[in-house]
């Protein structure tokens, strides 16, 4: 079909309000590993995976397997936030993913966290029959701003990559959506409006939009 196009959500910051226990097991993780984090090190590495940060930002280490051993401890820690102090859905994500649902949009997740948050975070919300797939931080290479985790998700739904609409709220997240040659509607979670450059379209909450603003977009290119 013409029409036809598919949306990837990046996770963190555009389906849930995680910004607060990510901070905190990275702060809990630097206490008992005795590591400093730098004033602003969670908004400058917000949507990025674990390893750049840790090697490319915060410069811990250069030994693959101590980052490796140093990411698994802190999404231990993450989760045990979430267990602690629950989790909930940013305003207006149900009511969008209903109407996607109704239109017969197919819906995956492109994220750079781990697989097992998003599987928790996701029956915790209730959410797992909008989602048709999952691809996160060990499902690829590169990580964002590297188009390699949209790209999987366009793959698994069986959709051209130009037919594919990224919702982000993070600078890289939004380069990487570019990369890959899908449209980018950005989410304005963690940087306030007119701050996500390079977007189509940007919302405050995901409720106002609607398919046919989308459908229109794809009725004029194909």
């Amino acid at each position: 079909m013409k029409d036809a196009w598919a949306a990837v959500f990046d996770w963190d910051g555009v389906i849930l309000d995680s910004s607060r226990h990510h901070e905190e097991s990275w702060e809990r993780l630097a206490k008992v590993e005795g590591k400093v984090l730098p004033k602003g090190h969670f908004l400058r590495g917000f949507g990025r995976r674990n390893v750049e940060i840790m090697r490319d930002m915060l410069h811990w280490s250069e030994d693959p397997a101590e980052i490796q051993r140093l990411s698994l401890r802190k999404e231990e820690l993450y989760r045990e936030v979430v267990k602690e102090r629950g989790i909930e859905p940013l305003p207006g994500v149900r009511e969008w993913l209903e109407r996607l649902q109704e239109g017969g949009i197919p819906c995956g997740i492109g994220s750079s966290t781990e697989e097992k948050n998003v599987r928790l975070g996701l029956g915790l919300l209730g959410l797992e029959d909008f989602f048709q797939t999952a691809v996160t931080a060990e499902h690829v290479k590169r990580g964002k701003p590297a188009p390699d985790v949209f790209l999987e998700v366009a793959r698994r739904l069986g959709m051209s990559p130009g037919r594919c609409v990224v919702f982000e709220d993070a600078p890289a997240g939004v380069e990487a959506g570019r990369a890959a040659g899908m449209r980018v509607v950005g989410v304005t979670t963690t940087h306030p409006g007119g701050h996500l450059e390079g977007v189509d379209r940007e919302v405050e909450r995901l409720d106002e939009l609607r398919v046919e603003e989308f459908s229109g977009w794809w009725g004029r290119s194909a």
